[in-house]
């Protein structure tokens, strides 16, 4: 058993996990696993470089962690950036900050990488399930990108582009320096041609329409789960490896770019910082379906960052 700690940056969230890892039965027991929503990528797309106040807001999370890896005592620390920081100018000062605070250096991985690692914290556990056929489709819909993974126990095909709840979101819906609310039915379709164009891009690489089965992580595919089961609150048992049919998906995602901040806002299992992003992140999610003919897509709350754990474990 091997104690270790993986941090996932993104552009919407950082996240931690504190974890023991047994690689002989392939069991990894959470003792810790957090998320704060920072809006790293707060700005990229249009100026490329990262915000000085995203910048700080990130630096306080990762200060939090220091503390919660070094009280649990984790022998292993991996800390992996991925889109936002991939993309900006003055990434160095994001590496120089993360290393003075937990005494690692950010890894800045490629999209394959990130898709690498998505796929094996996705589907580790999933393995023997007689209810799910091979191959997986793994989608990781972040903030800047989103990442595409076919394989049956290893990966066979990965892609990343670059459309994310964030991205979109600033490139799309966003008028004067504020978020449209609701969005034009123009807005809406000019962000949903982005997203087609982007899977035209992904199905160059990664076999679409051979998945039998759809895998969905991240904030907004779980979110739309928390909608679908009309949850109370967020809750993580209840969403993992639970099962959103398109048309329920269709159906949120029509709600969701139909509605007020405040409306969104109103959703128990919504967290604050999802709630101006969640309607491009379900667009998203609902487009894939569309393309690939995926009935419905399984929800799992275990992704990149449980895979970045066993790349150290």
């Amino acid at each position: 058993m091997t104690r270790v700690a993986a941090v996932d940056c993104g552009t919407n969230s950082i996240r931690l996990l504190v974890a023991d890892a047994d690689p002989a039965t392939g069991e990894l027991t959470d003792l810790d696993r957090r998320m704060t929503i920072v809006r790293l990528g707060q700005g990229v797309d249009r100026t490329g470089r990262l915000a000085p106040e995203a910048l700080e807001r990130t630096f306080a999370a990762c200060r939090e962690y220091a503390e919660v890896v070094k009280a649990h005592g984790a022998e292993r620390l991996r800390f992996v950036a991925t889109s936002a920081s991939r993309d900006a100018d003055n990434r160095d000062d994001f590496v120089r900050g993360v290393l003075d605070i937990l005494g690692v250096e950010p890894e800045v991985i490629s999209g394959d990488q990130e898709a690498e690692f998505s796929f094996t914290g996705a589907t580790k556990e999933l393995t023997g399930r007689a209810d799910l056929d091979k191959p997986y489709l793994v989608v990781d819909i972040g903030g800047g990108s989103t990442e595409f993974v076919v394989g049956e126990d290893h990966v066979r095909a990965a892609r990343s582009v670059d459309v994310g709840c964030v991205r979109m979101t600033e490139r799309h819906l966003v008028r004067d320096g504020a978020v449209t609310d609701p969005p034009t039915a123009e807005q809406v379709a000019a962000m949903r041609a982005d997203i087609e164009a982007a899977l035209d891009l992904a199905g160059r690489t990664v076999p679409l329409g051979e998945a039998r089965t759809l895998v969905g992580l991240a904030g907004s595919v779980t979110t739309v789960s928390a909608i679908a089961q009309e949850l109370p609150e967020y809750d993580s048992a209840a969403i993992h490896h639970s099962r959103v049919s398109r048309d329920r998906v269709r159906e949120i995602t029509d709600w969701l770019l139909a509605s007020t901040h405040a409306e969104r806002a109103a959703v128990a299992s919504m967290h604050p910082g999802r709630v101006d992003v969640i309607a491009a992140g379900a667009l998203v999610l609902l487009a894939i379906m569309e393309r690939t003919g995926a009935e419905e897509v399984v929800v799992s709350e275990h992704d990149i960052l449980d895979g970045i754990a066993w790349s150290i474990a």
